[in-house]
């Protein structure tokens, strides 16, 4: 499994462990991935994610996953979620209609 957040795409970094000597050793960070379930109000159902924990920050912060997606362009997101986007949208349809 990709070592990549699904929605804002942070990844592994990669640098050096420089001792007080100066040796210098590659090491990695790692992003903080978290696997999921986000409630999604207009399909009335749970929407499992592997993302960053500053992913689900900023899904809190706009009011939770739909308010996030409607309010994100689709050219900003990924694949995944211009899908999910688009079946939020026909729920909205179906429930307005």
């Amino acid at each position: 499994m990709a070592k990549r957040c699904a929605l804002t795409g942070k990844g592994v970094q990669t640098g050096n462990n420089v001792s007080h000597a100066h040796n210098k050793t590659r090491r990695r960070w790692l992003p903080n991935l978290q696997a999921t379930s986000v409630w999604s109000e207009a399909l009335g159902q749970a929407v499992r994610l592997r993302v960053s924990a500053y992913a689900l920050r900023l899904i809190e912060k706009k009011g939770g996953l739909d308010a996030y997606l409607m309010g994100t362009r689709d050219s900003l997101l990924p694949a995944e979620f211009r899908r999910l986007k688009r079946r939020l949208r026909k729920a909205a349809e179906r429930r307005a209609a």
